[in-house]
């Protein structure tokens, strides 16, 4: 196929995503890959310790391979076929080949080196000084200090675990798809909502239950999110319950998609490239790029422990209390499947709170509108539907502009925000399509502007119904366009630590849980929520409601990051393969510690923890408490003085957001980027008031 015709390989200033097909993948990143490695052998050559003949040809040809390779890895992620899945396997060990030997380059690292010792550093810009930094830990960290047999090992290694962490995520998918549970029985789905059984007929539908309906089924049950969130909050049948609860916490742990023998794999070979490193564990060389140290993230799990295990245990004596005076047969056996429904009914007597009666109030576009309008109101920006502008990879993706204040587009960003089981993964998450730079543009307008891909999994819509959101739905919206207004608002030309690149990862989630205290601001709610139908806003009593009862359960809830956090940790820092303890023993060992009711002895959740096995978050899971604390501490400024309730304060403060945390980049420090915000260290103090675990209310 010629270059010309191969989408992946055109200058694009929108990527053609609507023309890529499997077939082009191979050839598009094997001729990218030939010319990209022409580069770098003449960069090589010709490398001088100076910015215009190393840093900017360096930058080219980084942001070249992810852009196109990002473009392949997203659709992997939204448009899972058998065809990528082949095209990227036989090309991913190529590319890794050429990473590391561009990471690994002796001539860029030594220039590198050069710029550091030179006379001119004093005068380098900070964000300068910081992409010297990264480059040369980074360089260290894959391994171009080692020799001979020792590099050969570390490259072997680093291939294997690509291979890895792909097969494991396609794992969960495909686990995830093979659960299908067929009901007809109308008193086995008691309890669950329309919005589900909306869902769960049209599921049937699609598997050849023609007359399927939501008053009288067939129901077509499955794993994915918003089926499986509502089955273990809502439905009365407690042996359903209990059947989706184990088979979700053990999805990918038995027969051929089995993830445990992979997740031994990874482990191995982290500790591995560890030691070749010079490190003890893993977790060392993973905490070289953030701003905690093992022992710091440990201290932190251990504090937020102890301060909310007290107030989780009273959580579960709550349910039972509740659950017997209800007449429950499950009151003194409650387990894991029935911890989410009676909580759900405890939440909805104390608080008056039904969070599916509530879904109307919240329909998807009222709730990008009161968005888009909050970010005006704090950052000085417009966001406008510019559907068509660009092309997209599925009719339900929408695409916006982002303008300044003057009018001048900024920024772009991609929505895609309904589930899609058979080809789309599970959660939430912010990507990068093309991030600002000062040095790179397909189109000679400079800087080049960001653009960044929003991806959800809700409940789409059905018919002439919009899709129909629960607050915590409406978070994760908030959650991803804070990652995503970082990334789009950054004012740093230096694409090498523009947006988010180059923040010590530990800190990346600031703005994403900054942006989540907003959905809990009574003036957020009252313009997101107004009824699909009758246009009615969301009653008075109903909004007090909802801001009361965010701290109900939140510690028991939350111990649930905290056992995520520790077993990270403890399998990627003393954690020994093939020793006494299997990893699901040291699952159970944490289990104890954070959860008051225990562990099924039978989960598996490991087998589907994406985040640690085939993601970033490796020994960096504690990130999300870490970042809370100083994101809790940033959004506390805007209540000081009780400047929420002065707009004027509030657009000052949200100026000074802007300025700092989404527009410096890795080109500061996280540490430094906070206290020119916050004028101050971080305390804990507005973290622990807001989950409650202080005395005073958010």
């Amino acid at each position: 196929m010629a270059t010309t015709e191969n989408p992946l390989l055109r200058d694009f200033k929108f990527p053609p995503y609507d023309e890529i097909q499997p077939n082009h993948v191979t050839p598009a990143i094997q001729n990218l890959l030939i010319k990209l490695d022409e580069e770098l052998v003449e960069l090589e050559k010709t490398t001088e310790a100076t910015w215009s003949k190393l840093v900017v040809p360096l930058e080219k040809i980084i942001d070249r391979l992810s852009v196109v390779w990002g473009i392949v890895n997203h659709l992997n992620s939204v448009k899972d076929s058998p065809q990528l899945r082949a095209a990227i396997e036989q090309v991913q060990p190529k590319k890794v080949e050429f990473q590391l030997k561009l990471r690994q380059s002796k001539p860029i690292y030594n220039a590198f080196k050069a710029i550091r010792c030179s006379s001119d550093w004093d005068n380098l810009s900070d964000a300068r000084k910081r992409i010297v930094e990264l480059k040369l830990k980074e360089a260290v960290l894959y391994g171009v200090s080692l020799e001979d047999t020792k590099r050969e090992r570390f490259n072997e290694i680093e291939q294997e675990l690509e291979k890895l962490a792909l097969k494991f995520e396609e794992n969960i998918l495909d686990a995830t798809k093979l659960f299908e549970k067929v009901i007809t029985d109308k008193n086995e789905i008691k309890g669950l909502p329309l919005t589900t059984l909306d869902i769960a007929a049209e599921a049937a539908i699609l598997k050849g239950y023609k007359n399927a309906t939501d008053d009288s089924g067939p129901w077509l049950l499955t794993l994915d999110g918003p089926t499986y969130r509502s089955v273990l909050q809502h439905a009365c049948n407690r042996s359903l319950r209990e059947e989706v609860f184990r088979a979700h916490v053990t999805r990918a742990s038995d027969g051929p998609l089995n993830n445990t023998p992979i997740i031994e794999s990874i482990l191995e070979l982290r500790l591995e490239k560890a030691k070749l490193l010079g490190h003890g564990n893993y977790a060392e060389v993973s905490l070289e790029t953030k701003m905690a140290t093992v022992d710091k993230a440990n201290e932190l799990i251990d504090k937020l422990h102890n301060a909310s295990w007290g107030p989780a245990t009273q959580d579960m004596e709550d349910l039972r209390d509740f659950a017997k005076v209800q007449g429950a047969e499950e009151t003194n056996d409650l387990n894991q499947w029935d911890i989410n429904f009676w909580s759900e009914r405890l939440r909805e007597s104390k608080h008056n709170l039904n969070e599916e009666e509530l879904r109307p109030y919240f329909p998807l576009p009222k709730v990008m509108d009161g968005l888009f309008n909050l970010t005006k109101k704090l950052f000085e920006i417009e966001i406008e539907a510019a559907n068509g502008e660009a092309p997209v990879w599925n009719g339900d993706v929408r695409f916006y502009k982002v303008k300044d204040s003057s009018g001048t587009p900024i920024a772009y960003f991609y929505f895609d925000p309904y589930s899609r089981p058979s080809e789309k993964w599970g959660g939430a998450w912010m990507d990068v399509v093309v991030g600002r730079s000062g040095v790179v543009s397909s189109d000679n307008t400079y800087p080049r502007l960001p653009i960044a891909n929003i991806v959800c999994n809700q409940a789409p819509a059905t018919g002439d119904k919009p899709s129909l959101m629960t607050i915590r739905e409406v978070e994760a919206v908030f959650h991803e366009f804070g990652h995503a207004l970082q990334h789009m608002l950054t004012k740093q030309d230096e694409g090498l630590v523009s947006g988010n690149q180059g923040i010590e990862w530990d800190a990346v989630e600031i703005p994403s849980l900054f942006m989540e205290n907003w959905c809990y601001q009574r003036d957020t709610i009252t313009s997101i929520a107004k009824h699909y139908e009758t246009g009615q806003v969301l009653p008075e009593d109903t909004c007090s409601q909802i801001l009361s009862a965010r701290t109900f359960a939140i510690a028991s809830s939350g111990k649930k990051d905290l056992r995520y956090a520790g077993v990270d940790l403890e399998l990627h820092s003393s954690y020994v393969a093939g020793g006494p303890e299997t990893i699901y023993d040291v699952d159970q060992k944490i289990g104890r510690k954070t959860h008051p009711i225990p562990l099924l002895p039978e989960d598996r959740f490991l087998c589907s923890f994406s985040h640690i096995f085939a993601d970033k978050y490796a020994a960096g899971y504690y990130s999300y408490q870490w970042a809370e604390v100083l994101s809790a501490d940033a959004f506390s400024a805007f209540e000081e003085k009780n400047e929420l309730d002065d707009d004027q304060s509030v657009r000052e403060m949200g100026k000074r957001f802007r300025e700092t945390i989404l527009a410096l980049g890795g080109g500061k420090s996280p540490n430094e980027v906070f206290m020119e915000f916050r004028g101050r260290e971080p305390t804990p103090d507005a973290f622990l008031r807001y989950n409650g675990l202080l005395p005073g209310t958010a």
